[in-house]
């Protein structure tokens, strides 16, 4: 049961919100604002029943339990960072560095030995960062995608996820769950003129350059990794969340071999499970708006985007791009 921005498929009974493109609560009638399936889907007998829509105020309880079982998460002790230089919003397009000093002072490796941590990190370098380059996916690298969602879905956290998906009749098991996952997010479509050049993974996590320019790329562990090698340069930061402890949240702007980028934005200290959880929360619920969300009484958003140009299973939608936005 996927939600789309056009459609009413599980989203009857959702508040109204002019945000959206059209309505599937009962009054959308008289404001004559109904998607075009919504007698289908949300009229008597229809295919979505209300009660399995997911309410703004489901999404706030459920992102303060996840935040609350994201036991793999850094402590404070182990990760400090520097974000010296504030850009103001004139400043994020510059590409000058603001900041000479690296962004991570100190990352606990040992973190990285943790199951979820070491299976996610070898996925990193699977991939071919320019769009319009044909991804060639090995045997090992298949098993690697394999091995990550089996440590992922170990967790509490993302058992308490398919719980709640499962409560609201997305799925009907955890296998099915899983099977989904590895086709939202590692399924492969094409960016450029055809070539299968691109996964959600990818994108999110790993990065792309595109025209010149950085794409995607929304990882703090993905960032570390690639500064202490020298290969990313941290120039500023425009967004620094209010958590005084982690996950934190970070807008930021830097290059990447050379490539900018001009507002970037990560959860800082969170664990992968935490960040794929919440992503896939956010596509399922609200693809393509704004997931509102709680992390420890504070308020914020999440931006998921659906492939809209190829579809996998019975027109399932691929992940586009998801990240955690900044004011």
């Amino acid at each position: 049961l996927y939600t789309a921005p056009d459609s009413c498929e599980g989203r009857c009974g959702e508040p109204l919100s002019e945000g959206d493109e059209c309505h599937c609560h009962a009054e959308c009638g008289r404001h004559h604002s109904c998607c075009e399936d919504y007698a289908r889907h949300c009229q008597p007998g229809g295919f979505s029943r209300s009660r399995d829509s997911i309410t703004d105020q489901e999404l706030l309880e459920l992102s303060e339990q996840l935040y609350g079982l994201d036991h793999n998460k850094a402590r404070p002790s182990d990760v400090a960072i520097n974000p010296q230089h504030r850009a103001a919003p004139g400043e994020t397009g510059l590409q000058q560095d603001l900041s000479p000093q690296p962004l991570y002072r100190y990352v606990n490796e040992e973190l990285f030995s943790k199951p979820t941590y070491s299976s996610f990190i070898k996925l990193l370098d699977n991939y071919q960062r320019a769009t319009g380059r044909e991804e060639e996916v090995t045997v090992e690298e298949l098993r690697e995608q394999e091995n990550f969602l089996e440590e992922v879905m170990g967790t509490e956290l993302m058992k308490k996820l398919f719980a709640f998906l499962h409560e609201k009749n997305r799925y009907s098991s955890e296998q099915e769950f899983l099977e989904d996952l590895k086709e939202m997010w590692f399924g492969l479509y094409s960016r450029g003129d055809g070539e299968q050049d691109s996964s959600g993974f990818e994108h999110v996590f790993s990065g792309e350059v595109k025209k010149g320019k950085v794409s995607g790329f929304h990882n703090w562990i993905r960032f570390y990794l690639l500064e202490k090698q020298g290969i990313v340069n941290y120039l500023s930061h425009n967004f620094d969340g209010p958590w005084d402890t982690f996950p934190d949240v970070l807008g930021l702007q830097f290059s990447w071999d050379g490539f900018h980028k001009e507002v970037g934005s990560a959860f800082i200290g969170s664990s992968p499970e935490f960040e794929f959880g919440l992503y896939t929360l956010c596509f399922l619920a609200r693809p393509g708006r704004a997931c509102h969300l709680s992390l420890g009484g504070h308020s914020l958003s999440i931006q998921t985007y659906p492939w809209t140009k190829s579809t996998y299973g019975s027109g399932r939608r691929f992940i586009a791009t998801a990240y955690v936005m900044s004011p």
